[in-house]
């Protein structure tokens, strides 16, 4: 052990931010503080921390404790050493070793004579009041640092990792002219509590687009919600009990992982190939745990890029049929999807006898717009929709109609048809950029916003190093259910083009 447990004279006094760094609106400083002079120029944290009013052992302290909260530090990690800790943040080690006696006075770290400090498995206070078993399993899928690193970061040309499309890439312009037009509508329109299966027109237009793609289904067929998590938790709860199992990409959306776990299912992943699953490998997987689900985009799958082959998916069908599992089909990237791209939609082949189709348009237009749907067999969409009664009544219908006004004026066509160029002109740069540090890209993305990268290296660590520096990554075993290190990264082709980013990037590949 370096350093010694006596009191650093440095951070005796209330230091304040002098050094002019950045504030929330409340005037907090966003900036580690340190002394002029100090060798380490101050670094951004992860969350607005009230720094101007606090010692450096209490700066110290609430970053410590708020990468454990987020799970950036996880339990049974051992902490950054108090001699590297304060070399990185150019402060006393008597400062670091205060801190980390602080942290383990609250109950976040624990001290192993002569090895360092570890985080605590924090589980006897979050066991103080009965947990049911299934929250025993949610404990094992960790991606809430990931999303709430995701709400948090303000700069999105500082997070490849996003999951989501830039503003400035988006068309405000078509919200705000649909909103106008609702506007001028009578006000008693807006005062009912909405109809249990969503907004009639929109469900009659989306009729149409499915159409377009050779899905056939009534305006009764489909149920709107809250987004795509609305419509996985409508499943959830109505196909899966504990004990049962549901297989996932992997890698996958991680989002859903927790999801499942949380309803006592068992999560299994099933490998990828630029064709979609490795039926020989799913196969051996349904033979041995009889799933009663399987999710999957067929189309631009999330993170790979790769889209579902007319083999595979014909094969995949015959499997389900087979072993007597349904098909949960997320096509939530459906309009990202370039006209003549190959790609198969398993609902197009099923005609919603086996399959379950979701869609959204969180990616295209807006992610606060939260409306989604589900698209399924008659008797199903009834059952989903009294489910959805149950858990929160009707979907808010004003922004039903909103999305009903953007698809029906006749602009969103152009829109998308921008998106998906730019998205290529993107795609194309950004390849070359993560080919030439030497990442190997994964066969088959030639479209949408995701591209999935080999970085020869812990990517876990990488997005542990950028979190403090203000880049938000996605490492790879965020995309596993089983949650392992990974050297795989996802990056949104995007949000991937600052040459700071990049050359951090580099850095980080350099390490060895």
């Amino acid at each position: 052990m370096d350093g010694s447990h006596q009191q650093d004279s440095s951070a005796a006094p209330e230091r304040k931010d002098s050094g002019g760094g950045a504030q929330d609106a409340s005037g907090r400083a966003l900036r580690l503080v340190v002394p002029p002079g100090t060798a380490g120029s101050t670094e951004r944290m992860p969350d607005p921390v009230p720094s101007a009013q606090m010692t450096l052992v209490e700066q110290l302290t609430e970053w410590a404790r708020m990468r454990i909260d987020e799970r950036v530090f996880r339990a049974g990690m051992r902490m950054p050493s108090i001699r590297q800790l304060a070399q990185e943040k150019g402060i006393s080690r008597f400062t670091v070793v205060e801190a980390y006696e602080r942290l383990v006075a609250l109950g976040y770290l624990e001290s192993r004579r002569g090895s360092g400090f570890y985080v605590r498995e924090r589980g006897a206070q979050a066991s103080a009041a009965p947990v049911a078993p299934v929250a025993v399993a949610a404990r094992n899928i960790d991606v809430t640092w990931l999303l709430r690193s995701m709400f948090h970061t303000a700069e999105t040309h500082k997070a490849p990792g996003l999951g989501f499309l830039p503003n400035e890439w988006l068309d405000g312009e078509l919200i705000a002219s649909a909103l106008r037009g609702l506007g001028r509508q009578p006000g008693n329109h807006f005062l009912a509590s909405g109809t249990p299966q969503g907004f009639l027109p929109l469900r009659q237009q989306l009729r149409t687009r499915l159409e377009e793609l050779e899905i056939g289904a009534t305006a009764e067929q489909i149920v709107l919600t809250s987004g795509i998590t609305q419509a996985l938790d409508l499943i959830a709860r109505l196909y899966l009990c504990p004990g049962d199992t549901v297989l996932v990409g992997d890698p996958a959306w991680f989002v859903m992982f927790g999801r499942f776990a949380a309803q006592g299912a068992q999560v299994i992943g099933v490998p990828y190939t630029a064709e979609g699953p490795d039926l020989e490998a799913l196969e051996r997987i349904v033979q041995a745990h009889r799933p009663r689900l399987f999710v999957i985009n067929s189309v631009l799958h999330n993170p790979t890029g790769t889209s579902l082959s007319a083999a595979k998916a014909f094969r995949l069908l015959q499997m389900a049929e087979q072993y007597d599992f349904l098909i949960v089909e997320d096509d939530i990237y459906c309009d990202l999807c370039p006209p003549g791209h190959a790609a198969t939609r398993l609902a197009s082949l099923d005609q919603l006898r086996r399959v379950i189709y979701l869609g959204s348009f969180s990616k295209t237009l807006a992610a606060n717009l939260r409306v989604g749907f589900v698209a399924a067999h008659p008797d199903l969409a009834a059952t989903l929709t009294d489910s959805k009664l149950l858990a929160g009544l009707a979907t808010p219908e004003i922004n039903e109609r909103v999305l009903y006004k953007v698809l029906t004026e006749g602009h969103y066509r152009k829109h998308v048809e921008r998106v998906r160029g730019r998205l290529d002109r993107a795609r194309d740069d950004t390849r070359r950029e993560l080919e030439r540090r030497g990442l190997r890209l994964f066969p088959g993305q030639h479209a949408g916003m995701y591209l999935w990268a080999d970085t020869g290296r812990d990517t876990n660590a990488i997005a542990t190093a950028g979190h403090d520096k203000g880049y938000l990554f996605a490492p790879g075993s965020l995309f596993s259910p089983s949650q392992m290190p990974s050297g795989w990264m996802r990056f949104n082709v995007a949000s991937s083009g600052d040459p700071d980013m990049l050359d951090f990037l580099s850095r980080q590949l350099d390490r060895r």
